[in-house]
This record gives C-alpha cells, structure tokens and sequence, in this order.
C-alpha cells in the first residue's frame, strides 16, 4: 500500500493538498484542469517535488525524504527524456546503471525489454531515427528494465495521434497487469480513463481527492467533475 498522509505542496502561491491509499496493482487516473496540480502531485510522489506537511509512506516505510532514485517508483514523462546522442539500448541501459557499466545480465534485460515493446530490430538506432511512437517505447523499455512497483505517466503520450496513443495506453496496461505494478496516469483524456483505470483520483481547488471506482465515477459525476468533463 502507497499511502499520503496529510501531504501539502506549496510552491509560490500554488497549494495541494491529498489524503489517500494506493495498492499496488491497481491503475488510477488523475484528471482535473488545467494548472490544478496533476503532475505536481506526481512530481511529490516521485521526489522531485517537496512537501511542506505530511508523509509519503511506502509498506509501512517513510520515504518522504528519500531521493528520487530510492523510491518504489519510475516516471515517464511527456517528452519521454530520451537521450540524442545515445543510442536505444544506451537510452534504456540508464535505467538499470546510469553509469552505463552494463553485466551481461543487464544487457540481457535491455534486450528483453526492447523485445517486449517491439523495437529488438532498432536497438543500434538514435532517437532521433525514430518515430514519435517508436521512442515512447523507448522510454517505455527503459521503465521496464527499472522493475518498480509503481508505474507514473505523466501524459507521455499526449502528442501521439488518437490510435496510436490508445495502442500505448494498451501496452502500458498490459506490461504493469504482467508485473503486478501500480499505474497512476495524469490525463485529459476521459476515454484514457474508461480505458484502462480503475480508480479516478480528481484533483481540483487546491485537493487531490481520495481515489473513486473509475466507471462509477465517469458515469455519476459530481458537478465539479461534470463541469470539468463538459
């Protein structure tokens, strides 16, 4: 179980506040408007956002304080953070040792993981070579080869046309079903959320409210929800 525990975020005039539990193997959609502080809320999961108040608490373990790299958890974020001038199994490779000093066994895994997401025959190629979806795979292997328990998308997929975002949408489901990892996704998208969440974290006026059953939720909103949906 992920738990916030009373977490606040304040940056400038910005505050967020969330309370909620996350168990592991469940996929969760953050929605909300604009600016409301989706990625935000990611960002503090992650590390890479501070908390003024409140605990991030993993397994009945604090990492409030710990760093990026030590927490249950990989990113993937809207510009997929590829490398240029490294090639695809070089970009993946920086998930297991950001040294590059890959074992045979690490590079065994690279290899695994770009099988998985189709792209075993690009493995020489720079990102620059490859399409946009291609290189959303990428960035995917290279989640993969890291074996989190917990899988944050923050709207990686957002530039790819509507097929192609649904055929990616599709693969993260499956890989995290496979693994047994949690999936939490920022989106704006209600047909990603009716896709492949099953609990909608909605995040409005300075809160992040605890986690609603997906279908119910789309199909009854609230009317801050349904203003938002439209």
């Amino acid at each position: 179980m992920l738990r916030l525990e009373g977490i606040e975020i304040a940056l400038g005039d910005f505050r967020l506040r969330a309370e909620m539990e996350l168990a592991q193997g469940q996929s969760y959609a953050v929605i909300g408007p604009s600016g409301a502080g989706k990625s935000t809320l990611l960002g503090a999961l992650c590390g890479f956002v501070p908390l003024r108040a409140g605990r991030v608490v993993w397994q009945s373990q604090d990492i409030t304080t710990a760093p990026p790299g030590e927490r249950p958890m990989t990113m993937l974020f809207q510009d997929n953070n590829l490398f240029p001038h490294l090639s695809v199994t070089q970009n993946v490779g920086l998930g297991i040792r950001p040294d590059m000093r890959l074992s045979v066994e690490d590079k065994d895994r690279v290899a695994a993981a770009l099988a998985r997401v189709g792209l075993a025959d690009q493995a020489g190629k720079k990102p620059g070579a490859l399409s946009g979806g291609q290189q959303s795979r990428v960035a995917l292997a290279r989640v993969l080869v890291q074996a989190r328990p917990w899988v944050l998308l923050d709207e990686p997929f957002a530039a790819l046309g509507p097929a192609l975002r649904l055929e990616m949408l599709d693969l993260v489901a499956g890989l995290v079903a496979e693994t047994g990892a949690g999936l939490i996704m920022v989106t704006h998208t209600p047909e990603d959320v009716r896709r492949i969440a099953d609990q909608v974290i909605f995040v409005d006026d300075g809160v992040a409210r605890a986690p609603e059953p997906a279908a119910e939720l789309m199909d009854n909103p609230p009317p801050e929800l349904k203003a938002y949906l439209g």
